[in-house]
């Protein structure tokens, strides 16, 4: 590998921020590298809700073909965006220091501080299948509206109560990398709204051959962050949901002593029903978790819910 190492990002504000600290981080352990900004299908139809649209990798496809190609050495994804299943010849190199997974509830009226203490019929604006599914669970006299757009757009819309709108969940993550925190009504119990798998974290990919790459990454790998995306990544991978499926995964600690415990919910799209399991983690094996999730879940009518 020659010159700087290429990262190959999406242009968005966030995008750019998350490969912006890849980058320092790898100047401080003496990596030179540079962005490559790439747009994906996500960003050129932000139209349509993300469910609407055929098949899946919408923020991925286009960063790992360039990967492929050799334009660029390093995919920089936000790790909820990656299908579970990579394609042949690339791997995920690291998974940097996970920020909090948790939801976040942004509202106009700077005095509401729950969903719950939404009024009836108060307008929230989300396009994820799992969001509008456990609100719809939570608070079936709430009207969800599509949302999309990049995160200062979607906080931005809500404050100026554009199309109506009164709130939206957002990934608290996302909100603190921009310096938006501020606009945080409330940070969501995991256990009430439970956010997506691998959500908060990154996920560095590169091309399986390319030793130099996976060296210079390996710093940046933090074993905890990697071992819970793992185990969420093994739920959605065996219940064999895409990044779209209304599937949430959140990894929190063992009542009882140390050790993490996995838990995994499917909810109705309708908010009708909504089935939640969990399992401990054993380190050595994080998917294992993740399977073992997937078949209580399963033994609930999880399948027939996912419409399989």
């Amino acid at each position: 590998m020659t010159g700087p190492l290429k990262l190959g990002t999406r242009g968005s504000r966030l995008a750019l921020w998350q490969a912006e600290w890849v980058k320092a981080a790898l100047a401080r352990a003496g990596v030179a590298a540079e962005l490559v900004i790439i747009k994906t299908r996500g960003d050129a139809e932000v139209d349509r809700p993300l469910h609407e649209l055929e098949g899946k990798g919408f923020f991925t496809k286009e960063i790992e073909e360039a990967l492929r190609d050799g334009r660029i050495d390093v995919a920089v994804h936000s790790l909820k965006d990656l299908p579970t299943t990579l394609p042949a010849g690339l791997m995920l190199a690291a998974v940097p220091r996970r920020a909090d997974p948790a939801e976040a509830l942004v509202t106009r009226d700077a005095g509401i501080t729950s969903i719950a203490g939404l009024a009836a019929g108060t307008k929230v604006g989300t396009s994820s299948l799992r969001r509008v599914a456990q609100i719809r669970y939570l608070r079936a006299d709430l009207e969800i509206v599509p949302l999309r757009g990049n995160v200062p757009t979607r906080v931005r819309k809500v404050k100026e109560g554009r199309d109506g709108l009164d709130a939206a969940l957002l990934a608290g993550a996302g909100l603190e990398r921009l310096e938006l925190a501020g606009h945080i009504a409330a940070r969501l119990d995991p256990l009430d709204v439970m956010p997506a798998p691998g959500q908060g974290a990154l996920g560095l990919e590169v091309r399986a051959d390319d030793r130099k790459a996976r060296g210079a990454l390996a710093p940046l790998e933090d074993a905890a962050s990697a071992c819970q995306v793992a185990a969420e990544r093994g739920l959605l991978a065996a219940l064999a949901g895409g990044c779209q499926a209304p599937v949430a995964a959140w990894v929190g600690m063992r009542d009882a002593g140390g050790g993490m415990r996995l838990f995994g919910r499917v909810t109705a799209q309708d908010g009708s029903v909504q089935l939640t399991a969990s399992a401990d983690i054993d380190e050595s094996n994080p998917a294992g978790a993740g399977v073992a999730v997937a078949g209580l879940l399963k033994a609930q009518g999880a399948s027939r819910l996912l419409g399989r």
